[in-house]
């Protein structure tokens, strides 16, 4: 049967932000907004949440999702990327009669997802034979031909000098991932396609809906975001 799924990665070991997966984001565990979105988006047939912790498991079956395995350690650790933890959720659904077509990345750190994101991406790739992803992304709100390093020596330098004089307008426009979602064909992920490539659709997001949650600091200032977002949208 093939089946559209949902697979949120998240495992226990955060180490800047201890728990961060669970730990209680504007009145609900983080993990918790992910997965109400993919549920109410409903383009799922399942909803699975991917860890080796057991009290993820726990928060997130109190909150809808499935958590039919756990993860082998192999693919906890600080260097493990996304898609091999895709990969092994595809290879658990397929030995287990069940052939997923497409898989959405939904991370488990996104709390800004909207569920009309998720059902407008799905009909993106439903659309284009040839794609293997669609991936969201956000401009910078800075022109990068300028960006400034710090020099060892205690001083300040551009990466690129010849831009100094050049107007802003006359750059062009950079973009990069929003770290909320990856949908693919579940082909594209068992054979590691790479996930930025001529085959995948930017799925564009307003800057003041996306905010990395890597540190202290990015969480507080997501917070400030999301009750800003929430208001607004009540």
């Amino acid at each position: 049967m093939l089946m559209t799924i949902c697979i949120i990665p998240a495992r226990g070991g955060s180490k800047r932000i201890p728990r961060k997966n669970v730990k209680f984001f504007c009145g609900k565990p983080m993990i918790a907004w992910s997965i109400e979105a993919a549920l109410e988006s409903q383009c799922f047939e399942r909803v699975i949440v991917s860890t080796d912790d057991g009290e993820i498991a726990s928060v997130a079956r109190q909150w809808g999702a499935e958590v039919p395995f756990i993860r082998p350690e192999i693919l906890s650790d600080d260097y493990t990327g996304t898609i091999p933890v895709i990969a092994h959720a595809i290879e658990w659904l397929i030995k287990n009669e069940q052939s997923p077509e497409t898989v959405c990345c939904l991370y488990a750190t996104a709390p800004f997802v909207q569920p009309s994101d998720l059902q407008y991406a799905r009909q993106e790739l439903a659309n284009d034979s040839i794609a293997d992803y669609a991936v969201t992304v956000t401009s910078y709100a800075f022109p990068i031909q300028r960006a400034l390093r710090l020099t060892r020596s205690g001083g300040v330098a551009m990466f690129q000098p010849e831009h100094f004089t050049t107007r802003s307008q006359d750059l062009e426009e950079a973009w990069h991932d929003a770290g909320q979602f990856y949908w693919g064909r579940a082909k594209a992920w068992s054979e590691g396609r790479a996930l930025f490539s001529k085959y995948t659709i930017p799925i564009r997001l307003p800057r003041h809906r996306v905010q990395d949650i890597d540190t202290p600091e990015d969480w507080q200032r997501a917070e400030w975001l999301f009750k800003a977002f929430l208001t607004e949208s009540s």
